[in-house]
């Protein structure tokens, strides 16, 4: 990933954009990932988020998919040129990417072969490290197969079990065939150690603001009882962090209760739960980000609502 993102900026910006573009949350977390590794500059992930729909983009799939693709092209569009604004107004006011996570450091170690093709050789070696984090993500299967934890459905429209089946065997495989220092130094010493529980507080706490939230406050009645502030309203939902509030807007779309260029500025603002990883790096990067988006989700809501869209 990072040869294909190195070179012209204009890469960038469609690689991130992409990413965003591709239905559910994943694109945005790659996105993060190269951010905070110094990969991308802040222009790429701003326009990443903006092309960002989030879980709903699968529901959309179902409900209408034909306006969904559209939805989806159009966000990889305005995902470039809101990349190329956003790394322009960063240079006016001097904003730097995030440097807190300071993951490209190399170590002569790691050159050439971060992973070994051997993985018996790895079992031969097996830490107890190593053995416990393969032994969790077994749990974590085993678990989620005989219908004790986890999502339960198999079904496309419902991706959550195909998506946790993948990325805990994909855990398994990173685990078994990384190198030993690789394993000792950056997944174990640094992802583990230092950011796991992090990323876990703050998406746990995000997660429970917004459930609290939702149960006193009836964001749909609200909604609908105003109408004419209906794509501000939008725009300002898509600041939180979650899929969930989104949702609103999709059905309502679906309904023929808002027009195109209300669920088009709801996209644009929100990130699903893109934007929970880099909350535990950089509150400042991910408020700068939160904030452009909402501003040219309404720039760009307010021209399709005059348009008629």
């Amino acid at each position: 990933m990072k040869n294909a993102v190195e070179g012209s900026r204009l890469r960038q910006y469609t690689i991130t954009s992409f990413l965003g573009s591709t239905p559910g949350c994943l694109g945005a977390f790659m996105n993060v990932s190269l951010y905070v590794h110094g990969i991308i500059t802040f222009g790429a992930i701003v326009g990443g988020m903006i092309a960002t729909s989030g879980d709903e983009s699968f529901v959309m799939l179902t409900q209408f998919p034909r306006e969904a693709l559209i939805l989806f092209a159009l966000l990889f569009v305005l995902g470039i040129i809101g990349a190329s604004i956003a790394d322009k107004i960063a240079s006016i006011f001097h904003i730097i990417p995030c440097k807190e996570c300071k993951l490209q450091k190399v170590h002569t170690a790691d050159v050439g072969h971060p992973f070994q093709p051997s993985i018996l050789k790895n079992f031969l070696q097996l830490s107890y490290s190593r053995c416990g984090l393969i032994l969790l993500f077994v749990i974590i299967i085993v678990l989620n197969l005989v219908g004790i934890w986890g999502p339960q459905s198999w079904s496309i429209e419902e991706p959550d079990r195909i998506l946790l089946m993948s990325l805990s065997l994909l855990a398994i495989f990173i685990i078994l065939t990384a190198s030993k220092h690789y394993f000792k130094e950056h997944i174990w010493e640094h992802i583990t150690k230092k950011h796991i529980w992090r990323v876990f507080l703050w998406t746990f706490f995000a997660l429970l603001f917004v459930q609290i939230g939702f149960q006193y406050w009836n964001l749909q009645g609200f909604v609908e009882a105003n109408l004419g502030l209906v794509l501000i309203v939008s725009a300002l939902v898509g600041m939180i962090p979650e899929s969930g509030p989104h949702m609103v807007f999709v059905m309502m779309y679906a309904s023929g209760i808002v027009p195109f260029s209300v669920l088009l500025t709801s996209s644009i603002a929100q990130d699903g739960h893109g934007m929970l990883p880099l909350l535990s790096y950089s509150i400042k990067d991910s408020i700068l980000i939160k904030i452009f988006n909402f501003v040219f989700a309404l720039i760009v809501g307010l021209v399709f609502f005059t348009l008629g869209f």
